[in-house]
C-alpha cells in the first residue's frame, strides 16, 4: 500500500514537471508559428480611389473665375452697384470647394 501511494505520488510529479517542460516549449512553437505566419501574408495595401485629375483642374480653375467675379462684385457694392447673382456664385463656390477637399482628403 504504501508502495502503490509513493509510486502515485512519483508519477503525480513527474507528470507536473513535465507540463511545465512542455508548457512553454509549446507556447514558443506557437509564437513562432504566428511570426512565420504574419511573415508570409502580405499587409494589405491601402489604395486610394483614382482620382480624375482633369475634373479636378477644371473645378479649380471654375472657383478661380468665380472668387474673381465675387471681388470685382464686391468692388461694385462699394461704388454703390449691386451685382445680380453674388449669393448663387457664393453657393457654387462652397459647392465646388467641398467636392475639391472631398476628393483630396485622404
Amino acid at each position: 500500500m504504501r508502495t502503490s501511494i509513493l509510486l502515485f505520488t512519483l508519477l503525480l510529479s513527474a507528470s507536473s514537471a513535465g507540463a511545465q517542460f512542455y508548457g512553454p516549449t509549446g507556447q514558443q512553437q506557437a509564437d513562432k508559428a504566428q511570426n512565420q505566419f504574419e511573415k508570409t501574408v502580405p499587409s494589405p495595401v491601402h489604395q486610394q480611389p483614382s482620382v480624375d485629375f482633369v475634373k479636378l483642374k477644371s473645378d479649380a480653375d471654375e472657383l478661380v473665375i468665380l472668387s474673381q467675379s465675387i471681388h470685382s462684385g464686391i468692388d461694385s457694392v462699394g461704388k454703390g452697384i449691386l451685382p445680380k447673382d453674388p449669393i448663387e456664385k457664393l453657393k457654387q463656390m462652397e459647392k465646388l470647394s467641398k467636392r475639391l477637399r472631398g476628393e483630396l482628403a485622404p
